[in-house]
C-alpha cells in the first residue's frame, strides 16, 4: 500500500523534577542542600532513510512520545536524560506544522536528522537555591514540559524527470526500458496506482532519476482520481517527459490529450505548468491515423517543443530520447528543496497575561504555571523567592499598570491573595 501523506502528533519528553534534599551523614546533623537536577526530556528526531518508499508506518500509529527525564537524586546527582525517539521517513518527506502548513524541514538527504520537538529541560534541585541568607531552601524547580506538535508529513519524490501522460500511454513501459525499474505493466487503464522510480545510467559516474507518475485524468488538479496524490510527486522534477499515445488505436486525439494534461499541470501549480517539457510520441510503430499524427507533429513543432518518435515496447527511439534528456538536465537547476519557513518564535506563548475579572486581577500563562509548581508556600524562603521571581519577570509591574493597588484580590490559578506593595 502506497501512503504519501500523514498527520501525526509528536510529544517530546518532559524534563525531570529537581529534588529537595539535605545532606545526611553520621555525626553531621545539619547538612546543607544536596538535591540534584532533573534530567532533560527526550527529543523527537526524524531521520531520512533511503530504504523507505512510503509513509505507511503512519497509517495507524498517529501519536509518538519520547521518554521523560528522570527526577533529580540526592547527593547532587542529576536524573538521567530521557531517550530520544527516532522516527524514520523516506527521503523526500516534507515535514510541516499542521495548523499553518509552514515547512519545518525537507528531508532530502539519506541519513539526515531533524529535531522536530525539543525535550523539556530538567528542573533545578534545591542545591541551586542556597545562598548566604537562604541556607536551607525547601523548594526546587519542576522540569519543563517537552514540546508537543501536530505535524503533516508529505512525501514528494526526489526525481529529476517526471513521466506525465494519460493512463495506458506507455509510461511504465518506457521506465522499464531505460532503467532497472520493473513496474507492473498490463494493457488496461490505471495499471500504475503508485509512483515508481528508476535510475537511468548514462555511463561512468553519470545517471539521473526518472519517476513514472500514475496516469492523470481531467479534474486531477481538484483531486479527482487521486489527482493531488499523483501530482505532488512531479512538483520537484526538473524536466517533464510528456508521453502521448499517437497510435490512434483507442480513438484518442493526441493534440487534445496533450492540452488536457498540460492544463491539469498548470491548474495544480503555475510553476509545474511552466516546467520544461519533451514530448515522446509513443506507439509510433502501430499508427492507425497518420493524418492525425502529422497534425500533432506540426502542433508540437509550432510550440517549439522537442519531439521524439518512440516505441517503448520495442525500445525503438528510446536511446535517442534518453541521451537528449540527459543533455537538457545538464543545463537545469538541481532538484527543488523546500526551504523551511517555520519560525519558532512566531508560535511561542506569551509568558504571562494580566486581565481583570470583576474585581479580581487574574494572572495566567506558562511562566506562572511553572513558577507555582516549584514553590513551597508553607516555607518562608520559598515565598521570598516567589515574590522576587514575580518582580524580576515584570508581573508586579504589569499588575500595577493594570490598576492593581494595595488590598486588591489577585488570582493565579488556584492561588489567591491580596496584593501588597
Amino acid at each position: 500500500m502506497f501512503v504519501d501523506k500523514a498527520n501525526i502528533t509528536v510529544k517530546a519528553g518532559n524534563g525531570g523534577n529537581g529534588l529537595v534534599s539535605f545532606h545526611r551523614e553520621k555525626y553531621v546533623p545539619d547538612g546543607g542542600p544536596d538535591g540534584g537536577d532533573g534530567g532533560k526530556g527526550g527529543n523527537i528526531v526524524f531521520k531520512a532513510d533511503k530504504t523507505l518508499s512510503t509513509l505507511i508506518d503512519f497509517a495507524h500509529k498517529k501519536v509518538f512520545t519520547a521518554r521523560n527525564g528522570e527526577d533529580g537524586k540526592a547527593r547532587r546527582s542529576s536524573g538521567r536524560k530521557g531517550e530520544d525517539l527516532y522516527i524514520y521517513v523516506p527521503v523526500g518527506t516534507v515535514i510541516r506544522e499542521a495548523k499553518t502548513s509552514r515547512v519545518m524541514k525537507d528531508m532530502s538527504c539519506d541519513g539526515e536528522e531533524f529535531i522536530a520537538a525539543q525535550g523539556g529541560n530538567g528542573g533545578w534541585g534545591n542545591v541551586h537555591f542556597a545562598s548566604a541568607t537562604r541556607q536551607t531552601p525547601k523548594f526546587a524547580k519542576d522540569g519543563l514540559k517537552g514540546q508537543e506538535r501536530e505535524l503533516t508529513l508529505e512525501l514528494k519524490l526526489l526525481a529529476d524527470v517526471g513521466l506525465a501522460g494519460f493512463p495506458n500511454v506507455g509510461k511504465s513501459t518506457l521506465l522499464s526500458a531505460v532503467s532497472a525499474a520493473r513496474p507492473k505493466i498490463a494493457n488496461y487503464h490505471f495499471t500504475t496506482l503508485e509512483p515508481n522510480l528508476g535510475v537511468v545510467k548514462m555511463g561512468e559516474g553519470k545517471s539521473f532519476v526518472m519517476a513514472d507518475i500514475p496516469g492523470l485524468i481531467e479534474g486531477a488538479h481538484e483531486g479527482i482520481g487521486l489527482g493531488h496524490e499523483f501530482l505532488r510527486h512531479i512538483e520537484r522534477t526538473r524536466l517533464i517527459v510528456h508521453i502521448v499515445d499517437v497510435s490512434g488505436i483507442e480513438g484518442r486525439n493526441p493534440i487534445e490529450d496533450f492540452e488536457k494534461i498540460n492544463e491539469e499541470l498548470s491548474l495544480y501549480s503555475e510553476s509545474l505548468g511552466s516546467r520544461p517539457q519533451i514530448v515522446a510520441a509513443n506507439k509510433i510503430d502501430i499508427i492507425t491515423d497518420s493524418e492525425a499524427y502529422e497534425d500533432f507533429k506540426k502542433y508540437i513543432a509550432d510550440k517549439g517543443i522537442k519531439l521524439f518518435e518512440i516505441s517503448a515496447a520495442t525500445h525503438s527511439g528510446t536511446k535517442e530520447l534518453i541521451n537528449y534528456v540527459s543533455m537538457v538536465l545538464d543545463t537545469l537547476e538541481p532538484v527543488q528543496i523546500y526551504e523551511a519557513d517555520f519560525v519558532e518564535e512566531d508560535f511561542e506563548e506569551e509568558p504571562f497575561q494580566v486581565r481583570k475579572e470583576d474585581d479580581t486581577y487574574v494572572v495566567e500563562g506558562p511562566y506562572v504555571e511553572k513558577l507555582l509548581r516549584h514553590c513551597n508556600f508553607e516555607d518562608a524562603e520559598s515565598m521570598q523567592y516567589f515574590q522576587l521571581a514575580l518582580r524580576r519577570k515584570g508581573i508586579i509591574e504589569a499588575l500595577e499598570n493594570a490598576g492593581c493597588s494595595e488590598g486588591d484580590p489577585v488570582r493565579m490559578y488556584e492561588l489567591e491573595f491580596d496584593y501588597t506593595e
